[in-house]
């Protein structure tokens, strides 16, 4: 055997464990509910083997077009919302000095050490009608009675941006962190001011954490359903609500996979963006 051959063949033994747990436990599942959403389901549950399209066809009925509608928005605010509140604190970490840049990220990276149920819960002592938020705003004499905060949309955009901030604040510490600082000097020796030095310099050099970090938080956030469950009860559902509702409790496990993959679809979407944002940059 050649050693050429010999390297190709090291490299196909070397692949054969992650390709054959990708196989199993990625791929293969997947192709099931791709399966499992052109079936009929049973009498009392399961599949029964008739193929048909009328579960995608359900999709777009009126109501649920707008659990998804409601879970793409949710996520676009979540994503935005840790943009805007994201960006300017990961350029403040990123400028620090070594010593206090370590103890930001750590405080940033605290909230994982505890699960993430039991820190949504935690909300709803701050959020309900005798909780933190509205004992302190009628302490302050702001509101005469306890605003309806819980069970709203608002909850669930709020456990949703405290949930994933930390996702967002990461990769944009990366990229602003390996920036080459001397061009945003370069750009005021030249007459820019800080305004269009940030337009023109700073954001796109920053572009590749700016979509990592969206594709971080919109990816888990419009699949949610711990958060939108606990926060927003049976008022405010989202796409990973009616998919736990079609397996777990409705047993409608066709129309639960046509969800799954419509799911997976909307994902694949900013994923793919990214992909051509890091061929461009």
């Amino acid at each position: 055997m050649s050693v050429k051959n010999r390297q190709q063949t090291n490299l196909l033994l070397l692949l054969f464990p992650a390709t054959a747990w990708l196989m199993v436990f990625f791929i293969l599942p997947v192709l099931i509910v791709l399966l499992y959403s052109f079936l009929e389901r049973g009498t009392y549950g399961g599949v029964t083997w008739i193929f048909t399209l009328s579960n995608y066809q359900r999709l777009f009925s009126g109501l649920f077009l707008g659990v998804i509608g409601r879970s793409l928005w949710l996520a676009f605010l979540t994503t935005v919302t840790c943009l805007l509140v994201g960006y300017p604190l990961a350029f403040f970490i990123a400028t620090r000095s070594p010593r206090w840049r370590n103890a930001l990220l750590l405080l940033v990276i605290i909230p994982f050490w505890t699960n993430f149920l039991v820190r949504t819960y935690a909300w709803i002592i701050l959020l309900r009608s005798e909780g933190v938020v509205n004992t302190a705003l009628q302490s302050l004499q702001i509101i005469s009675e306890p605003l309806n905060l819980l069970f709203t949309p608002f909850a669930v955009a709020i456990g949703l941006i405290y949930g994933y901030l930390p996702f967002m604040v990461l990769p944009l510490y990366s990229s602003i962190e390996r920036l080459n600082f001397s061009l945003v000097e370069a750009a005021h020796d030249l007459g820019a001011n800080d305004i269009r030095t940030f337009w023109r310099v700073f954001l796109p050099l920053t572009t590749r954490g700016i979509v990592a970090g969206s594709i971080f938080v919109f990816v888990p956030a419009v699949g949610a359903f711990i958060t939108p469950d606990i926060l927003g009860g049976s008022k405010t559902v989202m796409v990973g609500n009616l998919i736990q509702n079609q397996f777990m409790k409705a047993r409608d496990w066709p129309f639960g996979s046509a969800l799954s993959m419509l799911l997976t679809v909307i994902i694949l979407i900013p994923v793919l963006i990214y992909f051509r944002v890091s061929d461009e940059t």
